[in-house]
């Protein structure tokens, strides 16, 4: 809510061990109000010091919702993030509304839309690892691969996506025999070597966003003969791994073509 023509958008308390001696700069000629009702662990993530001192030059001020008071009370908001106010108040824009979400939970699922694109000629070559999916029986792994005819190493995730810090783990296996000592249910993919370097795109309306995340290095023959076992990697390409300001090869840091992006959100 406003107090004295400020924000106050946090406790004092929880501003300071977030941002520490980060001083915010002066704030301009108020323009665009955003109000968020967020779990502390996605206000660590998003609200990062760098984005509201961005947002703060630019006249957005992020503000957060008091859930133990009404709605209708706080703000007044531009912007809310997010779910129900927008049924009652038409004329504020609400970013993410519910009937809008499609929640994608199958790392499966996910794959197999891009690949029934056939996009391999489209402006670029556009293509998914041969994958597999074991449900229950971690025997069964081997001769699953086997007859997928899958090459190692193989990339193991968690079949289901919820949010946890179990579902972003990833584990590497280098050799066949490792493969019974992984946790089903899972996607079993071949692993490409990339450059260590992968390419996350946003998208709110026409509006594309590319970053760059450090990811898994490349496997190569003398490490895949002299490597065996299952490698765990908790946690690849998160915020935290950002790559945007890495002085990284050129051909691993180009980005994908904007022709292409525009006609994958097409």
């Amino acid at each position: 809510m406003r107090l004295n023509g400020e924000i106050s958008y946090r406790n004092d308390e929880e501003k300071e061990n977030e941002m520490g001696s980060v001083l915010l700069p002066p704030l301009p000629q108020q323009k665009l109000v955003v109000g968020y009702a967020l779990t502390s662990k996605k206000v660590k993530s998003f609200l990062q010091p760098k984005l509201e001192g961005l947002a703060r030059k630019k006249g957005i001020l992020f503000v957060a919702i008091d859930q133990s008071r009404p709605l209708s009370e706080q703000g007044p908001f531009d912007i809310v993030l997010h779910k129900d106010f927008g049924r009652k108040h038409p004329e504020v824009t609400v970013l993410d509304p519910p009937d809008a979400i499609r929640h994608l939970h199958n790392r499966q699922s996910m794959l197999e839309g891009v690949a029934d694109l056939n996009l391999s000629d489209c402006y670029g070559k556009v293509d998914v690892p041969r994958q597999v999916v074991i449900t229950k029986d971690p025997l069964s792994i081997l001769d699953a691969v086997s007859k997928a005819g899958l090459t190692l190493p193989l990339v193991a995730k968690p079949l289901v996506v919820d949010g946890s810090a179990k579902s972003h783990e990833l584990s590497l296996a280098y050799d066949q025999f490792s493969l019974s000592k992984l946790d089903p249910p899972l996607v079993l993919q071949e692993f490409v070597n990339h450059g260590g370097v992968l390419f996350k795109v946003y998208i709110v309306g026409e509006t594309i966003k590319v970053v760059r995340r450090f990811s898994l290095p490349d496997v190569n023959k003398c490490e895949l003969l002299n490597n065996a076992g299952v490698f765990r990697f908790p946690r690849v390409s998160c915020a935290a791994a950002s790559a945007d300001d890495a002085d990284l090869d050129p051909v691993v840091a180009g980005k994908a073509s904007n022709i292409l992006l525009k006609f994958l959100i097409s």
